[in-house]
């Protein structure tokens, strides 16, 4: 299974980025592999549809998770309908190596 969590950098050290369609990058964690890969976003820098454009692109990564700060309401329905769980976690602290040993 892969996880992605949204990334405030593409580091381990990075904390969770609060928004989804704008962050910075998706840490995503293989389950099978134990490897974890950052892949910038493409939506960050989106004058409109970045919240669309991040489904369409966690959705071609194959993920089964995705954990953020936030899910904004038009994007619920969508990952939904892609059968992704969401898991809002609203510590913005929280660096990725913690919420990867977290939700995995």
């Amino acid at each position: 299974m892969k996880i992605a969590i949204t990334s405030t950098g593409d580091t381990l050290n990075a904390t969770i980025d609060s928004r989804f369609g704008r962050c910075a990058y998706f840490a995503i964690y293989n389950t099978e592999t134990k490897s974890t890969e950052f892949i910038l976003n493409p939506g960050k820098e989106a004058q409109e549809g970045a919240g669309p454009t991040a489904v369409q692109f966690i959705a071609v990564q194959k993920v089964s998770r995705i954990v953020s700060g936030e899910f904004g309401t038009k994007i619920k329905p969508l990952l939904e309908s892609l059968n992704i769980e969401m898991i809002a976690h609203k510590n913005s602290a929280s660096k990725i190596a913690e919420l990867i040993d977290l939700y995995k």
